[in-house]
């Protein structure tokens, strides 16, 4: 079994994993942009927008190659974790990108979004670099 986890920093710890990806400083943070903000990365302009962003494709095929790679050497169930501010767009996004990529070699895949229904977090708690 391959677990790809999205989370918020804001919300708690990162779930245990045994990889686990900080995305506040590498994607575009749709929380920036006012039509984007109350949406998630369920919502396909906020996946559209977090895929778009430079790095992002390239980061969920390594992502998913490391998870198929971890599970096939060593049998074991691996865990890989996306953590974003809040846990509603860049990770939610990337979560479901590497899902989807991993499910096309035919292994169990589950995806979780632990904190997508979670209130979004005060303007504070959001770096304002890569918006």
């Amino acid at each position: 079994m391959i677990r790809i986890v999205s989370f918020g920093y804001g919300h708690g710890e990162p779930p245990a994993a045994e990889v686990t990806y900080d995305l506040r400083d590498l994607l575009r943070n749709p929380f920036h942009d006012p039509q984007l903000k109350h949406l998630t990365g369920l919502d396909p302009a906020v996946y559209e927008h977090v895929m778009d962003t430079p790095g992002a494709e390239p980061l969920a095929q390594a992502a998913a190659y490391l998870a198929v790679g971890l599970n096939e050497t060593t049998g074991a169930d691996i865990t890989v974790a996306f953590g974003c501010v809040g846990g509603r767009h860049r990770s939610v996004g990337l979560a479901r990108r590497v899902g989807e990529i991993t499910q096309l070699t035919n292994r169990p895949v589950a995806v979780e979004h632990r904190d997508v229904d979670k209130p979004l977090l005060p303007p504070g708690a959001h770096r304002a670099r890569n918006a």
